[in-house]
């Protein structure tokens, strides 16, 4: 988990400037090989996995956190985040094969879980700012 929420906050908007910038579309050297979601990023501990390496395990990914407990221990834990009230998921999108879709939903869920973030820091900072004023 990152050492503060300001630095998740970091991690997602640069997930999200990923997918706005096209950086989940097909490789020129493997145009036929998508790249699947959150795996090709700074957010996965393993988005520098070279062939014939074993990946490191789900449990030190910084979205560990916003992962249901019963998908924790899954290979790619991050793909069973519940990205919108309709329960979509990285897994159900993307077998579904709608890139744009997925990039879609993927993109509202960064917005949203970015903006709460903020929210909550914001809160966090202003509580310790009026505890602080406090003098005995």
């Amino acid at each position: 988990m990152p050492s503060s929420r300001a630095d998740m906050i970091r991690l997602l908007e640069t997930e999200l400037a990923l997918i706005e910038s096209g950086g989940y579309g097909r490789s020129v050297r493997e145009p036929w090989k998508p790249k699947s979601m959150f795996q090709y990023s700074v957010a996965c501990i393993n988005h520098w996995l070279v062939p014939e390496h074993v990946p490191d395990k789900c449990e030190g990914c910084l979205l560990l956190d916003f992962v249901p407990n019963e998908h924790k221990n899954e290979e790619a834990a991050c793909h069973f985040i519940p990205l919108n009230e309709a329960g979509e998921t990285v897994q159900s999108l993307e077998q579904k094969g709608d890139q744009d879709r997925l990039e879609k939903v993927v993109s509202e869920w960064l917005r949203a879980t970015i903006k709460r973030l903020k929210e909550e820091q914001a809160q966090s900072e202003q509580m310790s700012s009026e505890s602080a004023e406090v003098t005995y």
